[in-house]
């Protein structure tokens, strides 16, 4: 069944090829900055729609709102720690192989997500000498 490309449809793909690996609070309020009578229902239930033909990826965090990505082939994410941002994990040999394999699995999703510090927030831990967790503890171990 082909849906209509509807205007809201229209300003939530806009908003996840926007935004950094949004969730759907952030969809909810950079489209309602265009079309303030637009209601969250409306967001969600196209943000669903979207992620289920493949027009955008759904990542499963495990931890908090579910995000979306502009990139709706399998990959690879970061999370920052500290910030909370999520990035594309380009350090990290892409795309996936081929779902079936030769044992036999056939694969249908997969959620690979590394955590740890991004660039802006580590540098902000190298810079405090007061801080004595787990990136100062990092940068000791060299590491």
């Amino acid at each position: 069944m082909e849906r209509r490309n509807t205007l809201q449809r229209r300003l939530v793909l806009d908003a996840v090829r926007t935004l950094l690996h949004p969730d759907a609070e952030e969809v909810y309020r950079a489209v309602s900055a265009k079309k303030p009578n637009i209601s969250r229902a409306t967001v969600y239930r196209n943000l669903h729609l979207l992620a289920e033909e493949g027009a955008i990826g759904e990542i499963q965090t495990g931890e908090g709102a579910d995000r979306y990505d502009h990139e709706a082939r399998r990959h690879c994410h970061f999370r920052c720690r500290a910030c909370g941002k999520m990035y594309d994990a380009a350090f990290f040999p892409q795309p996936f192989p081929h779902p079936r394999y030769e044992d036999g699995f056939f694969v249908e999703s997969c959620n690979v997500e590394f955590a740890g510090l991004c660039p802006a927030c580590d540098k902000k831990y190298q810079n405090k000498e007061t801080d004595h967790g787990q990136a100062t503890q990092r940068h000791k171990d060299g590491g």
